[in-house]
């Protein structure tokens, strides 16, 4: 009866210390779900706040599109405006070379004019400098080399005027100073002059057989009597005869900011002896390339023959005149100046213009 006691009491304990195992179990439980509720209860409060962020992000975004679309339809009204403001502008510009040509309603004219800063000695014309190409498809600058030369300079000028056109010469010292009245007409009617040497050697060979510095006074020799021979400023611009240079004599010229010219298109005047070849040659290079920086000779009779008829083939053609002017004019050499002045055996050089010398007071000139 004793063990049966025992056993009961036995058994009571045993069920109490089950009931509070499961009730620790049980309030554990309970605990973790609160835990979760939470966490739930806490995700839910972030997933609000991330909800009205998002709905005002999402508002900001569609304002700005709002702003961005008013923005380029504003812009896009002013391209407009502006592109007709260009349009009209260019026509007034058309009409007036037009005008202005001596009644040459097909007038080429110039249809953009560059400023050339030479400090440096940049190089220009893609057959031997490829740093700069500033021409436009369409775009073509003319050149003449070796002048002045009455006859043909004259004529060639005669054809540029008839189409407003203004080009670049690189006349040589010798021509200069024995025809500075022609050059000093080229000056006049507005076209750009630089230099090409005295007395148009290849200075490449000549720096080979005699020197650097023979070279170097050749070329000064030629921009102070071009200088000289003008009377007025001159651009710093040279082209090398034959298109022959050196690595020193390229120096030489940067460090003077002397811009230094080669060519895209050889019109090869000097071997053309028929108008209509030398036309066919100097378009045929130039469709093929679709824009160029030309060279010619003003001392070639076939160009002065064939400029006339190449200009309204340009026309035709629908190319546009480029005229090259310089930021800055030349500062030729005193000592070299005084060398050139020599040559001029004692007679007085130009330092003025013509005009401020000479002016008709009765009459008029024919």
């Amino acid at each position: 009866m004793k063990n049966v006691g025992v056993l009961i009491l036995l058994c009571l304990v045993l069920g109490t210390v089950g009931t509070v195992g499961v009730y620790s179990h049980v309030y554990k439980e309970l605990q973790y779900t609160k835990d979760m509720v939470g966490s739930a209860e806490a995700a839910r409060d972030t997933a609000a706040k991330t909800s009205t962020s998002l709905k005002e992000q999402l508002k900001s975004t569609q304002d700005a599109k709002v702003f961005i679309e008013a923005a380029l339809k504003h812009a896009k009204g002013q391209l407009l405006a502006d592109k007709r403001t260009a349009d009209a502008t260019l026509a007034k510009v058309k009409d007036a070379t037009a005008a202005s040509c001596a009644g040459n309603a097909k007038a080429l004219g110039v249809s953009r004019v560059v400023e050339i800063d030479t400090t440096g000695g940049p190089g220009f014309g893609m057959q031997h400098y490829k740093a700069y190409d500033f021409l436009q498809p369409g775009e073509v600058v003319l050149t003449f080399d070796d002048g002045p030369q009455t006859k043909y300079t004259e004529a060639i000028l005669k054809a540029l005027a008839a189409h407003c056109i203004k080009a670049t010469f690189f006349p040589t010292g010798k021509q200069a100073v024995a025809l500075p009245e022609v050059l000093r007409k080229v000056l006049q009617q507005g076209h750009t002059v630089g230099g090409h040497t005295f007395s148009h050697p290849d200075l490449a060979r000549v720096t080979k057989k005699k020197s650097h510095d023979a070279a170097v006074n050749e070329l000064e020799r030629g921009l102070s009597a071009v200088r000289m021979s003008a009377g007025a400023p001159i651009s710093p611009f040279f082209r090398f005869p034959y298109l022959r240079d050196t690595a020193k004599l390229i120096k030489h010229l940067g460090a003077r900011n002397i811009a230094v010219f080669s060519t895209d298109i050889d019109s090869f005047d000097f071997k053309i002896r028929s108008p209509k070849h030398l036309i066919n040659n100097v378009l045929r290079k130039l469709k093929n390339r679709g824009k160029g920086m030309l060279l010619f000779h003003d001392i070639q009779p076939t160009t002065a023959k064939a400029l006339p008829a190449l200009l309204k083939r340009l026309k035709a053609g629908g190319y546009r005149i480029v005229h090259m002017k310089a930021k800055d004019a030349l500062k030729t050499l005193p000592d070299v100046d005084k060398e050139v002045a020599k040559l001029f055996r004692g007679q007085p050089t130009a330092t003025r213009p013509l005009s401020s010398v000479v002016r008709t007071i009765s009459g008029t000139k024919k």
